[in-house]
């Protein structure tokens, strides 16, 4: 997710008003998932106001099916929430709710499977804060009910080489059971021309997979 505490910062260098904010990130591991999207203010989006967050994500990961045998399920899932976001002195906040839709497929060796999609609602909030000029802290957590899963985020960081690093933790669940852990060191805000990025490398681990395997992720976003 693209950082909102950044946005003043890149009213400055960029001039003008900014009024929306794309966005992707693609985490690789023992699962996968590739995630696009927008971020709309309804007033300029570097101040207090509504704001719209639109997303569509892909993702695969491996599991155990009938007679343990080994399969893999493709998710597809989008939303699009209306919240509001706060600025502080100390950073940002941002609350935000609104449907959402999934779809998954199941393949194993015999067969492929695809079921209905599913709609629900989403709650995301996040928080992205400067406790000291020199640090970072960002969380982030995000609840929907298409598949009952719950996937939240917490790093800090220490500006150092032009960009914040720290440690991060990352934890996924949903209701069929399977749970995901990710823990790891990442880089944030560092720049080339107008695109801001974050990388991360860790061990992850999940559901029915006795040893942690390693994982990196990227994100980009930049106002538009």
């Amino acid at each position: 997710m693209a950082a909102s505490l950044f946005l003043a910062q890149a009213h400055a260098a960029y001039g003008g008003e900014i009024d929306a904010l794309l966005f992707g990130s693609l985490d690789a591991g023992a699962a996968t998932f590739l995630t696009v999207g927008a971020k709309l203010g309804l007033g300029p989006l570097d101040q207090d106001g509504f704001v719209l967050l639109a997303s569509a994500g892909s993702g695969r990961q491996r599991e155990r099916g009938d007679f343990g045998l080994p399969r893999t399920r493709y998710t597809f899932i989008a939303a699009a929430v209306l919240g509001y976001q706060w600025f502080f002195d100390w950073g940002t906040a941002a609350i935000f709710a609104g449907p959402e839709g999934a779809t998954e497929m199941l393949a194993d060796r015999r067969a492929l499977a695809v079921f209905p999609a599913t709609y629900g609602a989403r709650l995301h909030a996040e928080i992205w804060a400067r406790p000291t000029e020199d640090t970072l802290l960002q969380a982030t957590a995000i609840a929907g009910s298409t598949r009952g899963s719950v996937w939240s985020r917490l790093a800090w960081g220490y500006r150092a080489w032009g960009a914040y690093l720290g440690p991060e933790l990352s934890v996924y669940g949903d209701e069929t059971g399977y749970r995901k852990w990710n823990l790891g060191l990442h880089a944030t805000d560092f720049a080339i021309a107008r695109y801001s990025f974050r990388v991360s490398a860790g061990l992850q681990t999940e559901t029915g997979r006795r040893s942690a395997v390693p994982y990196v992720a990227l994100a980009v976003w930049s106002p538009w």
